[in-house]
């Protein structure tokens, strides 16, 4: 019986999680789990909750016997400025018509045995929106409709994870991931589109694929950890509703990542976390294709060669402290830092996609209530930034610049209950 409601749990949380995350590091989210998120993402190396598959599998043998729920409430500013464009013309324009988005996490973790677990992480692994309600003159052809973006992506992760010995722990993820996505507004373009009737407000449309994620964790001295992640590409399904939008006639899979982290204890009290990732964008032509290709023959959006949004791979630095100040209440602290990921050269497209964010902050606290149960808070605050695209609207748009920025606020709580 007790089984049967731990199962029946899981698939409620499954069921009823919605994909809700936005642009973080490029526009994957910075960290995955409530407490990793106080540490700036940071996690390799360790596992602290029914998350920790999102950030290495391999984690799910420490975090143990346990299930978690959280609720993250994002809020990005999004602004973009066109100048010197003899075509829409001069334009000032935030895209916050959506302010405030609701991104929720589940976490399950059963211990087989004492050297095995099988869990299952629910995240939203990252997405985009923008909302400018008065439109953007050079994309919607002067005509004032309203002009923006969403991407969401889920991740539903079934975990196994096992220790060969005392000291070394490896685990492996299935990633069944599902995404949505809509264009509004961007009709603009039709004349370098290879099907403008896929090209814009076509709805929402979405996508299914599958990848899986590869994990080590090393206990290599007393006081210190080493840990590897490996996420493979997601293969995904196409948008077909904007085959005349994305390169490769809607394609739009998921970047591989990979990433290293160390942990060191200088005490029983304190942790300190450090990880490098790369986000491999360049995989993935949609994202990776210059936004000027389409003055290139086949570079017509959604051929195979399309305009893209001119992204290149990113390293990513993360930091993480925490503090056990007593035996009911940890504190945690993080830094992280990211290349950019679009160039000064390819702004405009991105005027719908501001990922432009390379450092955060982050502080969170977890207390130890009653019952093996816990309750954990994290808030984010990414630094504002700005990318001056200088000369980046081609000629056959009128010229001139497109400037794009954005800062970042998250407030998230989580429950824990240890079984």
């Amino acid at each position: 019986m007790k089984n049967k409601f731990k199962l029946k749990m899981i698939a409620a949380a499954v069921l009823l999680t919605p994909s809700m995350a936005f642009a973080t590091t490029g526009y994957f989210a910075h960290g995955w789990g409530m407490k990793s998120k106080g540490m700036a993402g940071a996690g390799i190396a360790t596992g602290q909750d029914g998350l920790a598959a999102a950030t290495n599998p391999a984690g799910m043998i420490i975090a143990g016997n346990r299930v978690d729920f959280g609720l993250d409430v994002f809020s990005p500013d999004r602004n973009a400025t066109i100048t010197g464009n003899g075509g829409g013309g001069n334009q000032v324009a935030n895209g916050n018509g959506d302010d405030n988005f609701l991104i929720p996490e589940f976490g399950y973790n059963q211990m087989l045995n004492s050297t095995m677990s099988f869990g299952v992480s629910v995240y939203g692994n990252g997405g985009m929106n923008t909302n400018y309600e008065n439109g953007i003159n050079l994309f919607n052809g002067g005509s004032g409709q309203q002009t923006g973006i969403n991407l969401e992506q889920l991740f539903i992760a079934p975990t196994f994870a096992m220790k060969i010995n005392k000291d070394h722990a490896f685990g492996v993820a299935v990633n069944l991931a599902y995404q949505t996505f809509e264009a509004k507004g961007v009709n603009g373009f039709a004349g370098i589109s290879s099907n403008a009737a896929a090209l814009s407000d076509n709805g929402v449309d979405s996508s299914t694929g599958y990848g899986l994620s590869l994990g080590y964790i090393g206990q290599l001295a007393p006081n210190f950890s080493l840990g590897v992640n490996y996420r493979s590409r997601t293969y995904m399904s196409k948008f077909d509703k904007y085959a005349g939008l994305f390169a490769e006639q809607g394609d739009f899979d998921i970047p591989s990542m990979y990433g290293v982290g160390l942990k060191y204890t200088p005490s029983s009290a304190v942790t300190v976390l450090f990880d490098y990732s790369r986000i491999n964008y360049s995989e993935i032509a949609a994202i990776a294709n210059s936004g000027t290709n389409f003055l290139l023959p086949g570079g017509a959006l959604g051929q195979d060669n399309g305009a893209g949004f001119g992204w290149v791979d990113m390293d990513v630095y993360k930091l993480g402290v925490s503090w056990d100040m007593s035996k009911t209440l940890t504190l945690r602290g993080g830094y992280t830092y990211n290349s950019s990921p679009i160039p000064d050269s390819q702004t405009l497209f991105n005027v719908l996609a501001p990922a432009t964010i390379q450092e955060h902050l982050t502080l969170g606290a977890t207390w130890a209530l009653s019952n093996e149960s816990e309750l954990t808070v994290a808030y984010m605050y990414a630094l504002d930034k700005t990318i001056n695209g200088s000369s980046s609207i081609p000629a056959a748009f009128g010229g001139g610049e497109a400037d794009i920025g954005m800062s970042q606020n998250s407030l998230g709580i989580a429950y824990g209950w240890k079984f």
